[in-house]
């Protein structure tokens, strides 16, 4: 790692490997963030670094599975034992399941609670410490609009993200006297392989990097102010 990459603001993203999470580590690259990227699949990952390899403030990889807090403990620790400021902690990494809520089964349910709610409560405990040292820095959750209205059929999906907007803002209220900045998007139907859109016409979906721009607007509010939620809906009904 060169002096330089040292220097440069250092950026969290997990779920990085791909769809969205992959375009806002394009947008933080693209913003001069040194990253480092947290995804389950290792080749994915891998696959993800080298393209991004061309970022002059470097990319680093992860292999972490959010829902393991023993692992996101010994994976942030590498993360954080490098010199240079935490500026953003992005809690992207998310499953889905869905089925109606009398045929989902017990391992499903645990699945998508445990990585969509009590994932980011791991990753976000791993930094908060520094953040509070530094006092500053921004936590922002890729949420969904399934956290805001009911969805047939997405009873677990649901549940996690009207979950994750609970924690989010209770963690904005717990760490705003630190300086510390604490927001959700909520992105309505993405172009990605994450859930299926069948009869849905992909050129009216919202992209990845529609999400991403947003948390690059996030990061330029000034200090005094913070944007807590953000709704991103398509222009058109798919």
């Amino acid at each position: 790692m060169t002096s330089a990459s040292r220097e440069a603001p250092l950026a969290i993203v997990t779920g990085a490997s791909r769809g969205i999470g992959y375009a806002i580590a394009q947008e933080l690259a693209r913003r001069g963030h040194r990253l480092a990227l947290v995804a389950r699949n290792s080749k994915r990952l891998e696959e993800a670094a080298r393209r991004l390899a061309p970022s002059p403030s470097g990319v680093e990889t992860f292999s972490c599975d959010v829902q393991d807090a023993a692992q996101v403990r010994a994976t942030f620790a590498k993360i954080l034992d490098r010199p240079g400021r935490l500026e953003v902690l992005v809690n992207n990494a998310g499953v889905g399941v869905f089925a109606p809520v009398q045929k989902i089964s017990d391992a499903d349910w645990d699945s998508t609670l445990n990585t969509n709610l009590r994932g980011v409560f791991y990753c976000s405990q791993a930094v908060i410490p520094r953040l509070m040292e530094q006092r500053g820095g921004h936590i922002i959750n890729i949420s969904s609009l399934a956290g805001k209205n009911p969805l047939a059929g997405g009873a677990a999906y649901a549940a996690s993200k009207w979950g994750l907007m609970g924690l989010t803002y209770s963690m904005a209220e717990d760490l705003r006297g630190y300086g510390i900045r604490v927001s959700v998007i909520c992105p309505g139907t993405v172009e990605t392989e994450f859930s299926p859109h069948a009869g849905k016409d992909p050129q009216r979906m919202l992209q990845p990097g529609d999400v991403a721009r947003v948390v690059g607007w996030l990061l330029e509010q000034p200090e005094q102010s913070f944007v807590s939620e953000v709704l991103l809906r398509p222009t058109q009904k798919p």
